[in-house]
């Protein structure tokens, strides 16, 4: 036999409660043997409990209500039953409505709602849901009959939420399914008193009566049927990839429970789990589908834990002070206190040194909880032995849980590593001896991140997401998304990383979409969706939506965004970026950046600062992180002037080449930007700071290739025909220096501390002498590396190879975070 049990959602119009008879038809016809539960119709008992209190209160604005609920049952009845067998039952179902009307209209004349007399306005949700869709079954020549719960579930007369009289309740229930062999349609939720007062079972009540009548009967299963496809490992409003488990244990639902998961109220399964019976959660909107069976056997995981919950406000009272250190008594007279004013504490943590107690609670408890402790502790506090408690509000409880979790070592590590590398802080922490669950209280602000951020660590820990939010659609900018598009599938397949663009923004418009961005259309929709670019506001919405592993990628070559890096690190968001301005501005604010990404546990990456898409500050760094001393470091840094010199040969002059090097995209749209040596001074101070050194760019020594007549012309074209006046100079010392076999490069230098950047001539015994086209060279002697330096040679310009690079930072960023 089973119990079927029905509610919320499931019974929430007349569409769907044809749908739940469609279930029961195909139940009855597998099992044979079946009673089912029914709660009000979804959203009646709130409705009700609002009449009653606006009918204590004299408003007369409850009658609306009523007639809303009146209506809402009689046409629901009219679009489920047959027309033929509607007027008895249509009769039958306004009396009972006309009762609840007179009871409503009796608080109203008296001014007072009796939690016995709530009970009973309550009692009348149920009551007419199962009335209605008991007569629906007999139209559709199901054997049925309508069970009112209170002639068999007898409790306390503790109202609101009564405590049963398990012994009675039970035999009742046996002898009236001995003598009624029709299919049950019973009340949830409701009971009585052995004088047949009306009670309510609490929270969870008609899950509770599943479970009443489950344990009284022996069944073999209890089916609850919801709109989610079982329980699941954490909130799918919160986290997106959430999945249902196929099975958990009655300790690990409780768990779960508790810390605000929807599965199913802990006190309500106490009657099953008594009885070992399975309690299997389904999906009234997806029947075929399992669900998740809970029952008293550890089911076989793949996974250390079962599931992440949460409680999304709560307050935390901190009690601390040297008179409770050694003091017998004093947690248990918190308690009490607690217990006094009927408050729920649901959390509790206790330093070792018995210096402090925290204890966690609703946010509407608070001041309550304060007060109570305050005057408990009244000679304390006044002696200055303890504290005035004090009260964090805006605070969130997160819960891991999974009985895999005992004895297994490193859960607690795992939770804390994604917690760290997301930037987000614990404020207190909780450890049951069981090994049940790990529980930490963090900023409400923080709560979707967390929980995202120990899904994929616990339950994608093989596949990875990062959140990409880049500034810059440009040419390297372009490029970069053009190659996502391109790598999507393949780094899903291969790597199981799976890259999101959440955010875009270039010099006009931006656009960010929490779903994500196709990098393939992302031109045509932040021209038809987005807004004028914003960067305060960009960067504050991508502060507000606190992404896991977000990621802010700087194409563009901007001071203005450089100088928000140290804030977007200090909001635990890693940075990528290509641009040179940040590393390269002030020798303090390259110290911030550094500090930050290390003090929030995120990265800042910029290989492509220096050498595009070569391994120039990588390798720096592996080589003095592992104890190397830099000796020397030379190189041709400038895509540019490296093609300008590679082509620069008899028969062209300077300037020609100069022009030719621009019409092909080598320079920028002023070539006396790439000529002035300032780029390449920037990058020479960037490799100079990775080594150790507190170099400003005022320090290194810039030979400008800009003759002076010319670096002051007005427009472009003029400072092309002032170049060549000078032609003639730069064909001198390319004539000299071809005439002894050698040849013109730009060379920069770092050696003892200084650094200088000039036009050297090379022979065809150094390493810079063989360079073509764009590349660029890099030449780094060092302790280890003195008779045959490390060289690495390349492309050192174009958008392919920088966008790769800064591609190439994002999966090193997502290899850190996993």
């Amino acid at each position: 036999m089973k119990i079927l049990k029905f509610g919320g959602s499931s019974v929430g119009d007349a569409e769907r409660i044809k749908n739940v008879i469609e279930i029961l038809k195909q139940s009855i016809e597998e099992n044979k043997k079946i009673a089912v539960i029914f709660s009000a119709f979804q959203k009646v008992t709130d409705n009700l409990i609002k009449m009653s209190q606006l009918a204590a209160a004299g408003n007369t604005e409850y009658l609306e209500y009523y007639k809303k609920l009146e209506q809402r049952h009689i046409s629901t009845a009219q679009e489920i039953l047959a027309i033929k067998t509607q007027s008895g039952i249509l009769a039958q179902l306004k009396f009972t409505l006309n009762e609840l009307e007179d009871v409503l209209h009796g608080v109203y004349l008296v001014k007072e709602l009796s939690a016995r007399t709530q009970d009973f306005i309550l009692s009348f949700g149920e009551r007419l849901s199962a009335f209605i869709i008991a007569h629906a079954l007999i139209d559709r020549n199901i054997d049925s009959e309508f069970l009112d719960a209170r002639n068999l579930i007898k409790t306390d007369e503790a109202f609101g939420g009564a405590k049963v009289d398990f012994e009675l309740t039970y035999n009742n229930i046996k002898e009236h399914f001995k003598s009624h062999k029709k299919l049950q349609v019973i009340t949830g939720f409701i009971g009585s008193t052995n004088i047949n007062e009306t009670t309510t079972l609490g929270r969870g009540g008609s899950d509770y009566s599943a479970s009443i009548f489950g344990a009284a009967l022996d069944v073999d299963e209890i089916e609850i049927w919801t709109d989610v496809d079982g329980v699941l490992t954490a909130d799918p409003k919160k986290v997106k990839k959430a999945f249902p488990l196929k099975g958990m244990t009655y300790e690990e639902a409780m768990e779960l429970s508790h810390f605000g998961a929807k599965v199913i109220h802990p006190p309500t399964m106490h009657p099953a789990m008594e009885k070992k019976i399975p309690i299997r959660i389904k999906n009234t909107f997806n029947p075929s589908f399992e669900g998740t069976v809970i029952n008293g056997h550890t089911n076989n995981s793949n996974f250390s834990i079962k599931g992440i919950s949460s409680i999304d406000d709560i307050a935390l009272l901190r009690i601390q002070g040297g008179g409770m250190v050694g003091v017998a008594g004093i947690a248990q007279r918190i308690f009490s206190a607690l217990a006094g004013k009927q408050i729920n504490i649901i959390l509790i943590t206790q330093a070792s040194s018995e210096h402090s107690l925290c204890l966690a609670v609703l946010p509407k408890f608070a001041a309550a909880a304060k007060k109570a402790i305050q005057q408990e502790l009244h000679y304390e506090i006044k002696e200055r032995l303890i504290l005035d408690p004090i009260v964090e509000t805006n605070l969130s409880i997160i819960a891991v849980v999974g009985e895999n979790m005992r004895r297994t070592p490193g859960i607690a590590g795992k939770v804390f590593q994604a917690l760290g590398k997301n930037g987000v802080n614990i404020i207190a922490i909780a450890q049951g001896s069981s090994e049940l669950n790990i529980s930490a209280v963090i900023s409400r602000d923080d709560e979707a991140k967390t929980l995202n951020a120990l899904h994929d660590a616990f339950f994608l820990s093989i596949a990875k997401t990062v959140n990409l939010f880049i500034v810059g659609t440009g040419l390297v900018g372009g490029t970069l998304l053009k190659q996502i598009d391109n790598q999507t599938e393949f780094l899903a397949r291969e790597y199981l990383l799976n890259v999101k663009i959440i955010g875009l923004a270039n010099s006009r418009k931006m656009l960010i979409d929490s779903n994500s961005i196709d990098p393939l259309n992302w031109d045509k929709r932040i021209n038809e969706d987005g807004i004028k670019t914003n960067l305060d506001s960009l960067i504050e919405e991508m502060k507000k939506l606190n992404l896991p592993n977000s990621i802010f990628v700087d194409c563009t070559a901007s001071d203005k965004v450089s100088l928000r890096y140290k804030e977007i690190l200090d909001s635990s968001i890693s940075v990528v970026t290509p641009n040179k301005r940040a590393n390269a501005s002030s020798f303090d604010y390259y110290i911030q950046l550094k500090q930050s990404a290390i003090k929030h546990n995120v990265r800042f990456l910029y290989e492509t600062n220096v050498g595009a898409g070569l391994p120039i500050i990588s390798t720096l760094n592996d080589l003095v992180s592992s104890g190397d001393k830099v000796i020397k470091i030379e190189g041709v840094m400038s895509g540019t002037l490296s093609y300008i010199f590679n082509s620069y040969t008899n028969g062209k002059t300077f300037s020609q080449i100069v022009k030719e090097a621009k019409e092909k995209g080598f320079t920028e749209p002023d070539p006396r930007e790439d000529l002035n040596g300032m780029d390449v001074a920037r990058k020479l101070l960037i490799l100079a700071r990775e080594t150790g050194l507190s170099l400003e760019l005022k320090d290194i020594k810039v030979e400008n290739l800009v003759p002076e007549a010319a670096r002051n012309t007005k427009s472009v074209d003029e400072f092309f025909e002032k170049l060549k006046e000078f032609d003639h100079e730069f064909e001198e010392k390319r004539k000299w220096a071809e005439s002894k076999g050698n040849v013109l490069r730009y060379v920069a230098l770092l050696e003892n501390g200084k650094a200088e950047i000039s036009l050297q001539e090379v022979n065809d015994k150094h390493p810079f002498y063989s360079l073509s086209e764009s590349d660029n060279i890099f030449a780094l002697t060092t302790k280890h590396y003195q008779n045959r330096p490390i060289v690495v040679k390349g492309p050192g310009a174009g958008a392919d190879v920088t966008a790769a690079g800064v591609f190439a930072d994002v999966i090193r960023i997502s290899n850190y975070l996993s």
